[in-house]
């Protein structure tokens, strides 16, 4: 990686206080596991999951190549993990993730354009999004997580079109990823809901103040989601 800005040194403390903010799950990402295609900060997820994981779910993509690390987290009382570039390089192993860990598997798609990429958006494929989807759908993937690469981390708004038009196409959840950029756009996915939108990433705004986390929940749950 090129470039990285630290928001804590302490990951566990950072997970507790996302939770007494009213965080319903916590998602997490180990981005140098992603580029080195090995989990690469299992001491901070443990860490995290010892602090928080009896109260609420976690979820965490990044690395996972192989059912050992999938049972290795599961174990360590990881709730979901999100398999992307693998979900799509090396579907057989999706498939046996999904039949070793049913109800454990997320599948993370990053696409731009309605195409999916890998490789840590490096690479872009021919796959539509949609068409891929709904083949993990069929293997029994837990839900999806879409990632518009195009506005990941730029703080520009969710694609709320492209989002809705995956999750109308599936029957199981679509969590929503890429952009968020305040509350409108909390207010607009939870308009949505009901199409099969499950909740949304907060990344980058929750860390640079443009978004208070607390108030989005809190505006959130007014709005029944």
């Amino acid at each position: 990686m090129d470039q990285a800005t630290t928001f804590s040194e302490d990951p566990a403390a950072m997970a507790r206080s996302w939770l007494a903010k009213g965080a319903r799950r916590l998602h997490l990402v180990d981005l140098n596991g992603a580029f080195a295609g090995k989990p690469q900060n299992f001491a901070a997820v443990k860490s995290i999951l010892k602090a928080v994981g009896d109260e609420i779910p976690v979820q965490l993509g990044g690395g996972i190549r192989d059912l050992d690390t999938i049972e290795k987290y599961i174990d360590g009382g990881l709730r979901y993990v999100i398999i992307g570039t693998a979900a799509v390089k090396n579907p057989g192993f999706l498939k046996d993730a999904c039949s070793a860990f049913g109800g454990h598997i997320i599948v993370g798609l990053d696409a731009k354009d309605g195409k999916v990429a890998t490789d840590g958006w490096s690479k872009l494929t021919g796959h539509e999004v949609v068409d891929l989807a709904r083949k993990f759908e069929d293997w029994g993937v837990e839900s999806i997580v879409y990632t518009d690469i195009g506005r990941d981390g730029m703080l520009t708004g969710i694609n709320i079109e492209a989002t809705v038009k995956l999750a109308q196409s599936l029957t199981i959840p679509v969590i929503a990823s890429g952009g968020l950029a305040g509350m409108t756009d909390i207010e607009k996915l939870c308009a949505v809901e009901d199409e099969g939108i499950e909740g949304v990433i907060c990344g980058r705004a929750i860390y640079s103040g443009d978004l208070d986390f607390a108030q989005a929940q809190a505006k959130a749950d007014e709005l029944g989601a």
